[in-house]
């Protein structure tokens, strides 16, 4: 197997964990209780997949859903119900990125959104005093940002060219298994992080 020089990490439930559940709980709290049928229903419309892309602004996403709860839900309701899918980070895990930067080149490559980007990054100064997920990182790759998600094919190629590194010298960790399978048809060596396993424990990144 070809050495392994660079580590491309997913995010969510790789390095932070979150819930979606706590967003329907959260609008039901508020008197939501149709959570379904007005903001899940938006999947349908490609509204979720438009933020992960930058395609719509949050603003934009934030007034969808409001228009959808015929505005029974104040906006700061809406973004804090949104955010509050995004939980803890895994604080072993990130700890185990600064020892890992000493031995390979690390990259984060991750759909999310500009909302989830903003509150992440106060949750890790929070839990942890570190200012920026960036930092952690040669470079990071966030789909509302570069315009693509996974597992398009084009999302991983863009990676690969603007990092200038080659797919055989990188192991992709992600928790979706059509993520690995995209990766893994492009030559990367993959590997699936199943719910009870943690990347400071994985044998193929050692130190």
């Amino acid at each position: 197997m070809t050495t392994i020089n660079n580590v491309l990490f997913d995010f969510g439930k790789v390095l932070i964990n979150f819930d979606n559940d706590n967003a329907k709980n959260y609008f039901k709290k508020l008197g939501v209780d149709d959570y379904e049928k007005h903001v899940m229903a938006l999947h349908a419309e490609n509204i979720f997949n438009q933020l992960e892309i930058g395609e719509i602004t949050a603003e934009q996403f934030i007034n969808t859903i409001s228009q959808k709860l015929h505005g029974s839900v104040s906006d700061t309701d809406i973004q804090n119900a949104w955010n509050s899918i995004l939980t803890d980070y895994r604080t072993e895990s990130m700890k185990h990125l600064e020892k890992l930067k000493n031995k390979y080149n690390l990259y984060l490559l991750s759909n999310t959104n500009a909302i989830h980007h903003e509150h992440f990054d106060r949750i890790l100064f929070n839990q942890m005093r570190v200012k920026s997920l960036d930092s952690y990182f040669t470079k990071t790759y966030y789909s509302h940002q570069i315009g693509m998600r996974k597992p398009d094919f084009k999302t991983y190629e863009f990676v690969l060219n603007d990092a200038g590194i080659i797919a055989a010298e990188t192991l992709f960790i992600d928790d979706l298994p059509e993520n690995v399978a995209a990766a893994s048809s492009l030559g990367f060596q993959t590997h699936q992080l199943l719910p009870e396993e943690r990347i400071e424990n994985l044998k193929s990144l050692s130190i």
